[in-house]
């Protein structure tokens, strides 16, 4: 992305339309950001791939709570999580989460 992620109106004439997406850009409002893009460039039934780093979110309570925090936040937004692994070992308190935008009936 060649501009701020948190405004997907700046940049819509320079992106299609696309199948996956992935984020990690580590912001407490992450979330929302991968929000925007989907609504903005995600072909329905296409995917999110988000990298949670629970302590940029909130360091104050237990990770797997944040990433449960996040996944609520990613269903809110028509985004039906598929998938969730942590990191453990190699990174603390992070997880991928993968997720379909709209999913159709199948």
């Amino acid at each position: 992305i060649v501009e701020d992620a948190r405004y997907p109106l700046k940049y819509r004439m320079l992106v299609p339309m696309v199948d996956v997406i992935f984020a990690d850009v580590a912001q407490p409002d992450q979330a929302r950001i991968v929000a925007l893009n989907a609504h903005s460039f995600l072909k329905n039934g296409g995917y999110v791939v988000i990298s949670i780093k629970a302590n940029c979110i909130d360091s104050t309570v237990d990770a797997s709570i944040v990433f449960a925090r996040e996944v609520k936040k990613m269903q809110e937004e028509n985004i039906k999580p598929q998938e969730q692994l942590t990191l453990e070992p190699y990174e603390r308190d992070h997880a991928i989460v993968i997720g379909q935008y709209r999913p159709g009936s199948k």
